[in-house]
């Protein structure tokens, strides 16, 4: 008898080891996993150069480490590893605009004549499905900029990837704006296409558009950009599998719009009847200061007669109003001579 309870006892004692084994085993599993969340500065290692605003109106200076859900965090699409900027039609957003983003801002600033250097490869996951097809900023989002920190604070490059509602492929383009002589009122962008349209092709009316861009770029295929400002040049660099390769080069020392005559035509057809059309000043940026950004700056609004449910965010997913980036590679630095 004595002998049978003993047996029992060991038997109880390697059941209840055996329990607690597997519980701790699974215990340890959970904090594995747990400790594998991969943030935006493991994909991209820059973020310590940047700070953030998002389309909740959610701001941080320190991104090493830091990510939120929906708006700013890392995917995996079965291959690599993509930081998502994510922002709806309309949140919380800068006191200078009406336009949400989830977008870095530099922290470091320079001049043109010091320059700097911005990269990215990324792929424009989706843009607002609602919107005004006569309004030139429907449907498109910023994924790139030189922005300006004083004077008017206008922008000498905003890099748009654009695409309406029906069409498989979108545009992508690139905008300069002028830094204006005298007031701000006169201020405009001038639009030049990359791949597809430029800014200034609009639908018919509110509900036409225009015809598909055969060369344009489908929402999810790749491209890149390079923004090499060197000596107060602009050298723009746009790759992509499968379509040309395109260069530009812009001065940010001296005006090309300094006048009523260099006006280009396209201002003056897509201004004149809304807006004063002013000129430039001569200089444009030189000596101004500057500093890049990078992220989703959603263009569509309700300006833009685009879909807003009065701000609801999980709405606005779910039903297609919002813009949505995902970047891959990226960084930011010095610039280089283009000659060498």
């Amino acid at each position: 008898m004595k002998k049978s309870l003993f047996t029992v006892f060991i038997l109880l004692l390697i059941f209840g080891c055996k329990n607690n084994t597997e519980t701790n085993s699974e215990v340890t599993v959970q904090t594995e996993t747990e400790t594998e969340i991969k943030y935006p500065s493991d994909v991209i290692p820059f973020m310590d150069k940047w700070k953030i605003l998002l389309g909740d109106g959610t701001r941080s200076e320190d991104l090493v480490g830091f990510q939120k859900e929906d708006f700013f965090y890392v995917e995996n699409d079965g291959k690599t590893d993509w930081v998502v900027y994510k922002t709806p039609n309309s949140g919380i957003t800068s006191k200078t605009s009406s336009n949400t983003r989830t977008e870095l801002g530099e922290k470091a600033h320079w001049i043109p004549e010091t320059g700097g250097k911005l990269t990215g490869t990324l792929k424009v996951q989706h843009v607002s499905t609602t919107g005004d097809a006569n309004i030139s900023s429907s449907y498109s989002v910023v994924v790139g900029q030189i922005h300006s920190h004083e004077g008017h604070e206008n922008e000498p490059l905003k890099i748009f990837y654009k695409k309406f509602p029906g069409h498989t492929k979108g545009s992508v383009f690139w905008n300069y704006e002028i830094n204006t002589e005298g007031d701000n009122s006169g201020r405009w962008d001038y639009s030049t296409a990359v791949w597809g349209y430029d800014f200034s092709v609009v639908g018919e009316n509110a509900t036409t558009s225009p015809a598909e861009p055969e060369d344009g770029i489908a929402l999810g295929e790749e491209f890149s950009y390079e923004v090499n400002v060197h000596e107060g040049i602009m050298y723009l660099t746009f790759t992509s599998e499968g379509h040309e390769t395109i260069k530009f080069t812009k001065n940010l020392l001296k005006s090309d719009f300094s006048t009523k005559k260099a006006i280009p035509q396209q201002i003056i057809d897509g201004y004149s009847s809304r807006r004063t059309v002013g000129v430039e000043r001569e200089i444009a940026y030189a000596g101004e200061i500057n500093y890049f950004k990078q992220g989703a700056y959603n263009q569509a609004n309700i300006k833009t007669g685009s879909k807003t449910y009065d701000g609801d965010i999980v709405k606005q997913y779910a039903n297609g109003s919002y813009a949505e980036v995902w970047f891959k590679e990226a960084t930011v630095g010095a610039s280089t001579d283009p000659n060498k």
